[in-house]
């Protein structure tokens, strides 16, 4: 199938509640995957609605997947290098060629990490002692032993977005001394919360715990949060001269639209708020938009 009426490039939440939608309004629909949805790696989310005991990230992004399938929706593995504009569409250079009528763009973004080893990293994460959403979990370490891995304005808010979850916070710098203004000082120190200059390296799994070397010597936390900022996946909306607003973040208007006729985006690579349920909503939006807009252009026949 190379003619498509729409290509979905991402296939976390946002993609995949967008090929649901896209499928059932009968619509040729592909998701292109590289498999790097951060909803994969989550052991297990406790705030999504409808699931009370949790649900495990990467059982989650299978069942809805298995559903977009269900309903028509096509997926393909692999990695979007480039789309271009065409007569009444785009071409989409994915491997193979593609041509679809709209494409939506739900490529998220990727987390920035601390002076880790990849193997140590996923085990840390699958046992919780690495997070990377306090706003998902922060209430699974409530009254734990918490670090903050960051400085500057963005470590400074996270360790005081951190303190209501627990008492024992430690805003740690990844690097060297701190970056933090006196007034940022004065917040922290009035918060309780402790600050020990880097460089945070030598992670280790230690025990129940995980522990790190800081200036101030080695450090045994229950959980480590790193607040080093991501990297906004908008690469292919800059290729087709889409406005990018100054966080590097796709700006569309209240249907997902970008200025790009025909292209739309949905997920954190529109608002990095991390959160699935968000994510889903603006692709139901997005969906929603594509059928619509589609219709006025051609009227849809099955």
């Amino acid at each position: 199938m190379t003619d498509l009426d729409v290509v979905i490039v991402g296939g976390g939440p946002a993609g995949l509640t967008a090929a649901i939608y896209l499928a059932r309004f009968h619509l040729s629909t592909m998701v292109i995957d590289a498999g790097e949805s951060r909803a994969l790696s989550i052991p297990v989310s406790h705030n999504h609605a409808g699931h009370p005991t949790g649900i495990v990230g990467r059982v989650l992004v299978e069942r809805m997947r298995a559903q977009a399938l269900e309903y028509g929706a096509h997926q393909f593995e692999g990695r979007v290098a480039a789309i271009e504009p065409a007569t009444d569409g785009f071409r989409i250079d994915a491997g193979v060629m593609l041509f679809a009528r709209a494409v939506l763009l739900a490529t998220g973004v990727q987390n920035n990490r601390p002076r880790i080893p990849d193997d140590l990293h996923d085990a840390a994460v699958a046992r919780g002692l690495l997070r990377y959403c306090p706003i998902c979990d922060g209430f699974e370490v409530t009254d734990k032993r918490i670090a903050v891995i960051g400085s500057g304005k963005h470590g400074a808010q996270e360790a005081i977005f951190m303190r209501s979850f627990s008492r024992d916070i430690t805003l740690v710098a990844p690097e060297g001394p701190h970056a933090l203004d006196p007034q940022q000082q004065a917040t922290l120190a009035e918060a309780g919360i402790g600050i020990i200059d880097g460089p945070a390296v030598d992670f280790r799994i230690d025990g129940d715990g995980i522990s790190v070397a800081t200036s101030a010597g080695r450090k045994r936390f229950d959980t480590i949060y790193p607040a080093l900022g991501s990297i906004v996946r908008s690469g292919l909306a800059r290729q087709l001269g889409a406005d990018i607003g100054a966080d590097d973040c796709i700006c569309v208007d209240d249907h997902q639209r970008t200025s790009v006729k025909g292209l739309y985006a949905a997920g954190d690579v529109v608002f990095g708020l991390d959160q699935i349920s968000h994510a889903m909503g603006e692709a139901s939006v997005a969906a929603t938009a594509i059928r619509n807009d589609l219709a006025e252009l051609r009227p849809l026949r099955r």
